[in-house]
């Protein structure tokens, strides 16, 4: 467990005020009035529904909005944060925790916005802080007083559990330590707070000294803290070491204990359950593992394996189903790509590619999946490649809405195209819309009696095309395409610029369909993927393309693949074209 902030710290502990959190000290003035600008006044939380979400038997605890927000490149405005907020409790944790109030402004207006923005309808907000300064009162510390005047109805407190922590970092006694938990908890409690205490570095503490580990549990729940958590602050536990501590930890203080589990040695998750395991009852996760350095515990493997393996509720009925939108759409706000291969809910999780899964899926989809992928959201995809075989394009086809019926002639046809084409660097795992355009000429051409000489069925016929980089003597250059074609009967040639070769061909292509297929001024080209296969002698190499494009309404990919860079691209856009006129409903030319 990691902080935003870091009063724990030496200097920062120290009592003197000019190093008070900035905001912190202008929560109050000498009076302990509250500053006018704080605005309108505190709201008082609504105790019954706090005390309904702490008394569940197992808690979702999140803690993306702050634990999460210290991963390397992750960098939330205000307006993300309650974005994030939204989705986690459309999701239905039941406690999200929003950040530091006091400690920095961001995490101040977050809570006051809110407050005022947000209607919790399944989760309590909770505000992220530290134990109060040594040598201090909890009544007199500013940042104590800026948890309060934060609004959250939930207090997290985290606290020191081991004893060279309390000693070097910070510089106080292990008495006065478990006196700082002490007076927190009960002066957050008396302020109507409920109070979580996370232990930092619990588990590293407990193999030093595990009788002053347990003494801080101890203290905590004496005073009043509705749930101690036992944090993995350094990731390096694996699963028997925590459920073992954990056990033993419960069986000695009796606590209401809860599980906090960094990566680092990718046991975070397997971590969690364990500690659920040895009977803690709240785990604290984030979405899709964002955290400081590896990450934390996933919050969607976590809940997915507590309501399907388990058997334990933990969500309101019909949340799990929208697991995998609510993780894309999280990883849309933060701006990073999806993972692929995340469990229940990257888009390869029930991905099958060996034709001898696709048979055995075929007969029943159970024999190749640990669930059924709709629980969480998501969907099962047959990846077509060289090693497809009948049964990998048949389930292909009706997951594309084609019905291959029983022609095995057909069939065989395909399956041999895409090996023939694999051979020769196409890859179609990655490339949907142009596996569809290869199914449908196949189609066609079993219609016209499976002529090798047919010619598919497209809204467009090329004449030749060409693209030109001139280099100017000053350094710039220009970057130009013509086309030629046929679309409609009528042969159009068009010619255009752009800031690359790749670039004045898809203007040039757009140039002369737009006005035949209006259509297109909706497609916008998402992404573009370059590979270099392997050379067959010195420089000569084979080049893949990928291309994604979009329509505002959903994204498709195609594939090109050629001697050079230019040719794959234009193969690639040729499909990408082709298949967003199908997809918007015209009718192709024949």
């Amino acid at each position: 467990m990691t902080s935003q902030a870091t009063p724990e710290e030496p200097a920062d502990r120290a009592p003197s005020a000019a190093t008070e959190p900035q905001v912190a000290r202008d929560v109050r003035g000498g009076d302990g009035a509250r500053p006018a600008s704080a605005g309108t006044p505190v709201a008082v939380p609504d105790t019954a529904a706090v005390d309904a979400a702490v008394a569940r038997p197992l808690h979702i605890f999140d803690t993306t909005l702050r634990d999460g927000a210290q991963r390397e490149g992750i960098n939330l405005s205000v307006a993300d944060k309650l974005t994030i907020a939204r989705h986690l409790d459309d999701f239905g944790v039941g406690f999200i925790e929003g950040g530091w109030p006091g400690a920095n402004p961001r995490d101040t207006e977050f809570f006051a916005r809110a407050r005022e923005e947000i209607t919790f309808r399944n989760a309590q907000l909770v505000a992220f802080g530290a134990t109060r300064r040594a040598g201090g009162s909890a009544a007199d510390d500013l940042q104590v007083k800026a948890l309060v005047d934060s609004g959250a109805p939930v207090v997290t407190l985290v606290a020191k559990a081991h004893d060279r922590h309390v000693e070097l970092a910070l510089r106080t006694t292990l008495d006065e330590n478990l006196a700082m938990v002490r007076d927190t908890v009960a002066y957050l409690r008396d302020q109507g707070r409920r109070v979580f205490v996370d232990c930092e570095h619990f588990f590293d503490g407990y193999a030093a000294n595990p009788a002053y580990a347990k003494s801080v549990v101890r203290a905590a729940s004496e005073a009043g803290a509705d749930v101690v958590v036992l944090c993995d602050t350094n990731g390096g536990m694996l699963p028997a070491q925590i459920q073992a501590v954990t056990a033993t930890v419960l069986a000695d203080t009796g606590a209401r204990l809860g599980v906090h589990a960094q990566d680092d040695t990718g046991c975070a998750v397997a971590n969690t359950l364990a500690a659920v395991d040895a009977g803690a009852t709240h785990v604290q996760c984030t979405a899709n593992g964002y955290g400081e350095r590896v990450g934390n515990a996933n919050l969607f493997p976590v809940v997915a394996a507590l309501e399907l393996k388990y058997g334990r509720t933990v969500l309101p009925e019909g949340a799990l189903a929208e697991m995998t939108r609510i993780s894309h759409a999280i990883a849309e706000v933060v701006n990073l790509t999806p993972s692929t291969h995340q469990p229940y809910v990257g888009v390869s999780a029930f991905a099958h590619k060996a034709g001898l899964h696709a048979s055995a899926i075929k007969v029943d989809p159970d024999l190749y999946q640990h669930i059924d992928p709709e629980l969480v959201g998501n969907r099962i995809r047959m990846l077509v490649s060289d090693m497809a075989g009948r049964a990998s394009i048949e389930l292909k086809g009706k997951e594309l809405g084609i019905d291959l019926g029983e022609d095995r002639a057909l069939v065989g046809r395909v399956v041999e195209r895409v090996k023939e084409r694999e051979l020769a660097g196409y890859s179609y795992e990655a490339a949907d819309a142009s596996f569809e355009l290869l199914l449908r000429d196949e189609l066609r051409r079993g219609a016209h009696g499976g002529a090798e000489g047919e010619a598919p069925s497209r809204f467009f016929r090329v004449e030749s095309w060409r693209a030109i980089t001139e280099d100017r003597p000053d350094g710039t250059h220009a970057n130009e395409a013509t086309v030629k074609l046929w679309a409609k009967g009528e042969r159009i040639l068009a010619t255009a610029e752009g800031n690359g070769p790749v670039n004045a061909l898809d203007r040039a292509l757009r140039v002369a369909l737009e006005r035949i297929y209006p259509q297109l001024a909706k497609f916008e080209l998402r992404d573009y993927k370059v590979r270099i296969l392997e050379g067959r002698s010195g420089t000569e190499s084979t080049t893949r393309v990928l291309i994604s494009t979009g329509d505002g309404d959903g994204e498709w990919s195609t594939v090109g693949v050629a001697e050079n860079v230019i040719a794959a691209s234009w193969h690639a856009l040729e499909d990408a074209y082709t298949y967003g006129l199908l997809r918007a409903g015209v009718a192709p030319v024949e």
